[in-house]
């Protein structure tokens, strides 16, 4: 049983990333790139909503979590706003949304003239605030990310090294224009088992890497989680309904295994 643990950590660590990947130090003298998407307009308008927070709730939209994290990368991949043409009937706008998270995020960016359009609406914030049941409608359901195969690295702790090279592949990817998708988690406590969207970063004057985070949980302001590069580990520092404190992350939906 050891010798299998050892292989399921060996394995999960060397998944996190494949490729080569320049030092943290190196990633850090360039200035951080401008914002991949801007918050409140390239996001959702409406919340994943906590089960503990609303008990007596009778349109619940909770648990969805990872649907909506993804669903940011997919709109922002295969979707392009026509606000000035003219607007449809909300079965029409569950359709698009619909055609656009039938995309696999994972896959390259569309160009524009095969992108998804979204007519009467400037920003999936405008159409997610206007056409909220139409868009909840369009959305994939929840199962199968609840139980995703990957789900398995929360009950595990992973060396420093493997979360240094998380926040060095995050930030290639920033500053390749590529969003992120984190899988964070504090267990053993239950406080958090979630996921965010990183879309921009900045370093902070104590020299930790502050990752700028689109929340599910939170439409209202961008979560912050920073990378603190002397004890290599993530901080939780501005998280929806989560306690500052040290937080595991790895990537998500970034390769058909992953």
């Amino acid at each position: 049983m050891a010798g299998w643990l050892r292989l399921v950590l060996l394995a999960g660590a060397l998944l996190g990333g494949c490729a080569s990947v320049a030092p943290l130090e190196t990633l850090v003298v360039p200035a951080p790139p401008p914002p991949i998407i801007h918050f409140g307009v390239d996001t959702f308008a409406f919340p994943n909503e906590s089960r503990s927070k609303n008990r007596d709730k009778p349109d619940l939209y909770a648990n969805y979590c990872f649907v909506m994290a993804r669903a940011v990368i997919q709109f922002h991949r295969f979707a392009r706003f026509e606000p000035a043409a003219p607007a449809l009937r909300p079965e029409e706008y569950t359709e698009l949304v619909r055609q656009v998270t039938d995309h696999a995020p994972w896959d390259d960016p569309l160009p524009p003239e095969q992108q998804v359009v979204i007519p009467g609406y400037a920003s999936l914030y405008d159409l997610s605030k206007e056409q909220e049941a139409a868009v909840k409608a369009g959305l994939p359901g929840r199962f199968w990310t609840l139980v995703h195969w990957t789900n398995w690295r929360v009950v595990f702790p992973f060396p420093a090294w493997q979360q240094e090279r998380v926040a060095r592949e995050t930030m290639a990817e920033l500053q390749a224009g590529h969003l992120v998708q984190f899988l964070v988690t504090n267990f053993p406590e239950w406080e958090l088992n979630h996921t965010v969207v990183a879309y921009d970063y900045r370093i902070g004057e104590n020299g930790a890497v502050e990752f700028l985070v689109y929340d599910p949980n939170d439409p209202y302001v961008p979560g912050l989680i920073d990378f603190d590069r002397r004890d290599r580990h993530f901080v939780a520092t501005r998280l929806f309904d989560t306690t500052q404190g040290g937080i595991r992350a790895f990537r998500m939906y970034y390769w058909p295994l992953l």
